[in-house]
Formats: C-alpha cells, sequence, structure tokens
C-alpha cells in the first residue's frame, strides 16, 4: 500500500510556503530531512505528517532519499518560530536543518581555545549556589518544563551552577545547551565547559564552516556530544533527549537575530523547554526587566571574592581634559607606577565621532545614510551603516571654511591620548577595528590576562564576560553616549554596561570603578553607582507599566523602506488603517544605504495576531509596493527601535 507524507521544503519563496504531498518509503516518519524533485530541480524538505491523503487529480512524485532525522519537538518548535515571528515553515526549518555538505573529518578550532581554560573539578559551592542547583535538579528530576532567572552579581558563581546543573541531566541521561551572546567574546565561559566536560562538548556558531557545522551536528545528534555550547543558533542544536538550555548573559541585545526568520534565541529556548519537558535556565547580573517580573529567580547575591569595588561618579560639567579627566588620569597613573590592570569603555570607535565646520555649522555625513561619518586613524572618514568611506576634508564641501572641528572622541583617539599622557602603560585596543582579522581578538585577551600595566580600550566588547585576574580599574569614559537615543531600552542598556563593566574590576584583589558623565543625576547612572539592581529594575517595572511596554504588552514593529522619501510613509498609513490596537507613527526613520524608511510600532498582547495581520496586508498591498521599489519588514518583539 502506497504511503504518503506532507512534506515543507525548504524554500524561501512566500508563495510556495506551504506542504505538498509525495510519495515515501516505510522507513520514512514525522522529522526525517528528505531530498525530493520539486519543479524542475531537487529540494531539502522536512517531513511533517505521515499516512495523509493524497491529493486527488494531481500526480505525486516519491521521496529521493533521506539525508538525517529531526527530532518532532525540533520540526514543532521550527514551524512556532515560522507562525509567531510572521516568517514562513521553509526558511524556519532550515534553522533545524541546515544545509548540510560532504564532511571532512575536521573539527571546529572557536580560536580562543587555548586562551582562557577553567577548573576540572566541581567548586564548593556556597549555600546560594547549593539552593539554586537543588531547585533545578528537583524540576529535572519532575520533568517539569520551569523557566528559573540565575540572578547574581558578576563573580557570584552562575557558571559553576550551570555547570553542575549540566552535569546533574548528563546523570539522568539527559543533553543540554548553553547559549552564550557572542562565541568569541566568551572565551572563558567555553574553557570552563570544555575542562569540565572534555570530548563531550559540541561548539556550534556561525564562524564554523559547513563541513565543521555537519560534523558537531552529527556528534550531538548520536548523543556523542550531549552538550552544546553556542550563540543563538545554537538553541536549535539538534540534542536527542534534551534536559536543561542555560542562557548565559541573558540580558544581552545579540540573542535576537536581525534577519528573516527574526527570532530572539531567548523566547525561543523557554518554548523548547516546553515542548520537551525540559528546564530553562536564564542567568545575568543584570536581567531583562522581562525576565525580572515574570520568572521564578534563584538569587546568588554578591560577589563570591568579597564586596563590590565602590564607584566615582565624575561629574564632567566641572573637568577639563575631556576624554581623560583629571581623576581618570591620577587612577592611571597609579597602575602606570605601580602596576595592575584597567579597562576603559567608550562605546565609539574612530578618532572622532562627527567632524563639524565651525563657520556654516555642516556636519559631514554620508551620501548614503542619514549619519555623520566617523574619522578614523588613517585620516579617513568611515560610515558604520553601509561602509562608505572618502578621505579626510581639508576644507568644508558647503562654504570652502578650514574651520573644521573633531567632535568628541572614539577609541582610536583614547588610545593616542593615553600614549601621549601615560607611555608607560602597555595599550590594548578591542574594538571591530582592532579585532578584523582572524585570531587578533583571542591575542588580544592573551595579552591582556599576561601584562602587568596595561590597559584594555575598547567599546562594549571589554564588559561582555571577561574574567581576569589583577584588573584594578574599570573605567567608563563617557557613560552618556547611549542615554541620548530614542529607545524606551536607551536606560536599561547603559545601566547594564555600567554594571557589568564594573564587575571586572577588583576581582582578586581590591578594585576601584570610575564613571565619567555630563548627566550624573540620570537614574541609570546613579543606580549602577550604588550597584542597586534591584531597585532600578523594580523602577524601570513600574515605569514600563505606566507606558504598556514589554513585558506589559509586546511590540510590533512594521519597517517599510524605498528610494522615495516620501513613500514609505504612505504605505504604512496604508497598513496603519487596517490593523487593530495600540499603533504608534508611521514616522520617519534615518536613511540607511541610500533608502528611505519610515516605521510603525504597534503595542499588543497578541503579537502573533496582529503580526499576521500585518502580513496579510502587505502582502496585498506587495504589488504596489514592488512597482514602487518598497520592501517590508514585519519584527516581533524588537530590541531596537
Amino acid at each position: 500500500m502506497t504511503r504518503y507524507a506532507s512534506v515543507y521544503p525548504l524554500v524561501t519563496a512566500r508563495a510556495l510556503a506551504r506542504e505538498f504531498t509525495y510519495e515515501i518509503p516505510d522507513d520514512v516518519g514525522p522529522g526525517a530531512v528528505v531530498e525530493v524533485r520539486f519543479g524542475n530541480s531537487k529540494q531539502r524538505g522536512v517531513v511533517t505528517e505521515v499516512d495523509v491523503q493524497p491529493p486527488k487529480g494531481i500526480e505525486t512524485s516519491l521521496v529521493e532519499r533521506i539525508v538525517e532525522e529531526l527530532p518532532r519537538p525540533l520540526v514543532e518548535l521550527a514551524l512556532w518560530v515560522a507562525d509567531y515571528y510572521g516568517s514562513t515553515p521553509g526558511r524556519a526549518l532550515t534553522l533545524v536543518a541546515p544545509v548540510q555538505r560532504k564532511a571532512r573529518g575536521t573539527r571546529p578550532q572557536p580560536a580562543e581555545r587555548d586562551a582562557l581554560t577553567g577548573e576540572a573539578e566541581p567548586a564548593e559551592l556556597s549555600a546560594t549556589q547549593r539552593a539554586a542547583v537543588d531547585r533545578i535538579t528537583a524540576a529535572l528530576d519532575a520533568h517539569e518544563s520551569a523557566n528559573f532567572l540565575l540572578y547574581g552579581a558578576t563573580g557570584s558563581g552562575k557558571t559553576e551552577v550551570y555547570l553542575q546543573a549540566c552535569a546533574t541531566a548528563l546523570q539522568r541521561g539527559c543533553g543540554a545547551i548553553i547559549l552564550v551572546p557572542e562565541i568569541a567574546l566568551t572565551p572563558q565561559t567555553l574553557g570552563r565547559f570544555r575542562a569540565r566536560f572534555g570530548e563531550r562538548i559540541a561548539v556550534l556558531h556561525s564562524a564554523l564552516s559547513e563541513a565543521e557545522r555537519r560534523d558537531e551536528r552529527t556528534r550531538i545528534a548520536s548523543g556523542e556530544a550531549p552538550i552544546v555550547v553556542g550563540a543563538r543558533s545554537a538553541v536549535f542544536a539538534p540534542v536527542p533527549r534534551l534536559g536543561i538550555i542555560c542562557v548565559d548573559e541573558e540580558h544581552d541585545a545579540s540573542y535576537k537575530q536581525e534577519s528573516d526568520p527574526r527570532y530572539d534565541a531567548r523566547t525561543v529556548a523557554a518554548k523548547r523547554a516546553a515542548l520537551e519537558g525540559a528546564v530553562a535556565v536564564f542567568g545575568s547580573a543584570t536581567p531583562r526587566p522581562e525576565s525580572w517580573g515574570k520568572l521564578e529567580r534563584l538569587n546568588l547575591g554578591g560577589r563570591l571574592a568579597g564586596p563590590l569595588p565602590p564607584v566615582r561618579v565624575v561629574d564632567l560639567r566641572r573637568e577639563a581634559g575631556y576624554p581623560l579627566s583629571a581623576p581618570l588620569l591620577a587612577e592611571l597613573g597609579a597602575i602606570e607606577e605601580h602596576g595592575g590592570k584597567a579597562i576603559l569603555l567608550l562605546n565609539r570607535r574612530g578618532v572622532a565621532p562627527a567632524l563639524h565646520c565651525r563657520a556654516c555649522g555642516t556636519t559631514v555625513r554620508c551620501e548614503n545614510c542619514d549619519v555623520a561619518l566617523v574619522l578614523h586613524g588613517d585620516h579617513r572618514l568611515r560610515c558604520h551603516h553601509c561602509g562608505h568611506t572618502e578621505p579626510e576634508p581639508e576644507t568644508c564641501s558647503a562654504c570652502g571654511s578650514t574651520e573644521i572641528a573633531r567632535l568628541g572622541a572614539g577609541t582610536q583617539r583614547l588610545e593616542r591620548e593615553l600614549e601621549a599622557k601615560l607611555p608607560e602603560l602597555e595599550r590594548i585596543r578591542l574594538d571591530a577595528d582592532a579585532v578584523e582579522k582572524p585570531g587578533a581578538l583571542a591575542a588580544a585577551l592573551t595579552r591582556f590576562a599576561e601584562a602587568d600595566r596595561v590597559v584594555l580600550v575598547g567599546t562594549q566588547m571589554v564588559a561582555k564576560g571577561h574574567h581576569f585576574s589583577g584588573v584594578a580599574l574599570a573605567a567608563v569614559v563617557d557613560a552618556d553616549t547611549g542615554l541620548g537615543m530614542p529607545d524606551f531600552r536607551a536606560e536599561e542598556r547603559t545601566f547594564q554596561l555600567l554594571t557589568q563593566l564594573a564587575g571586572r574590576s577588583g576581582r582578586d584583589a581590591p578594585g576601584r570603578v570610575l564613571v565619567q558623565t555630563f548627566q550624573p543625576d540620570s537614574r541609570a547612572i546613579e543606580l549602577a553607582a550604588r550597584h542597586d539592581v534591584d531597585r532600578f529594575l523594580n523602577s524601570e517595572l513600574e515605569r514600563r507599566r505606566t507606558l504598556g511596554y514589554p513585558p506589559f504588552s509586546h511590540l510590533v514593529r512594521i519597517v517599510v523602506s524605498g528610494p522615495d522619501p516620501d513613500a514609505p510613509l504612505q504605505a504604512l498609513s496604508e497598513v496603519k488603517q487596517g490593523l487593530t490596537g495600540d499603533v504608534l507613527g508611521p514616522a520617519p526613520l534615518l536613511r540607511l544605504r541610500g533608502k528611505y524608511r519610515a516605521q510603525l510600532v504597534a503595542k499588543t498582547e497578541q503579537p502573533r495576531q496582529l503580526a499576521a495581520q500585518a502580513s496579510r496586508l502587505l502582502s496585498a498591498a506587495a504589488p504596489a509596493m514592488r512597482r514602487a521599489g518598497l520592501a517590508a519588514v514585519v519584527d516581533v518583539d524588537p530590541q531596537s527601535l
């Protein structure tokens, strides 16, 4: 008797976003990745249902071969992602069944493997760590799909809780997934898991070749590597019997995918845990208000090695010498004289964020984007959005004046100022420009770990998950760079960045923290200086409750872009008429890469339904939008506005 199955071809076209029926051999079941004849070509597809009725009057073809088998919950997860985030099943299923090339028999090299490692033996747990592990273990034993917030100061022992919870899962025959924001910036976390679990660890991240990714997925699916460490896409790893997912630094915005499907790995982790009866643990010293407000907390308290360092706020309104004020120079001078390490955070690259004509007021801007060009150390101006570059001008293009001023400071200028004023301090820069070459990041981190009388200068990279001994000073050169952003999360992100950086100082000896700001009375800066996470998050939740922002609603963002400045606004005005709920806009956005943009933002308790509503309206308008050269994006739970 002939059997038939529903198969989703792994194609991206929305017009083909549906199931097709194929004949199958007896050994094909739900979750099989198969090769099928699709039109005039061969495509991979995923079997979602078997023993279906064939369509009447339509000839069906036979599945040609089985490529691999996926756990049924992963197929359900992918279809949920497609539905929730307004994507297509084909695109979402590609997340759980990526393209597989022939393996070359190689194992991944994430370049930081030998940079920093951890202890092979479990550490003795504090009382709060033991309570957290016991609560997670109880949920594992009850096969209870539970979500926990593991909250504690930097240095409070969150990673050891992950390690021992994963060991418990292994003892019960279960696997584990550990998500980190960016694998390259968390070598110590990876090193500690490798030291503890050895070859039972698999690593998944975007820098792997297709052959390396295939090898790792094969090891995971076979049970050879039951513990997976990786960035956001590792949430889809084919772990056969998943027991626990740990999401480290859960506050980090890089867990949100910025291309279709625009999934949030934190939300997907919770959904996968629910589908598989697993436990999800979200850890951070500075949790998101969304997690703080709704998850059961496992509170680790303060730093294991002692209290957090004192924070001194320097009011730049009363200080000369920006970017290096007198108090900051004095602190760095003490390190230059007596030894130690310092970390300086300035969340802007380059020499100067903008060039400004004093005569006519013109700011040099990108020809493709409505943003100022950034001056870099090679005397070239660069756009950090589209990559446009041009020489530093000698005169103003608008009026011909030579009165061109450099506004503000970036990491390259800060590096030069340190060289001029503190020549005995070794300088290491950590930003996107400095680590472009393979291995540059690992080399920089290793140099900093091994050096004395050294300062690490960088963007937010320097605040992400690094645990170095001997850091006597952590300083924020300009705490105001993020506060002026037109985003309701601006204060939250500033608070997180300051608190995370403060935690890098004084981990094994007394340390100091210095914050330079023109806004010392800002709530984010004032509470970060006190290490008062509880008060900040509680007040932030009250603010969001009043404004109707997450977690008290979901946001759905619709962006339209095109070659004409008015067309995106007009298209969104028409879409808005068909939407229900609290819809803000349309409002123009900065022009990027030659495209004019506008957005609508909807607040809703039913994001899936509103996104589907928006997608239907945009689909109906698609022919007219194509003729006008317009493109549209629907983003559920966006991380920036």
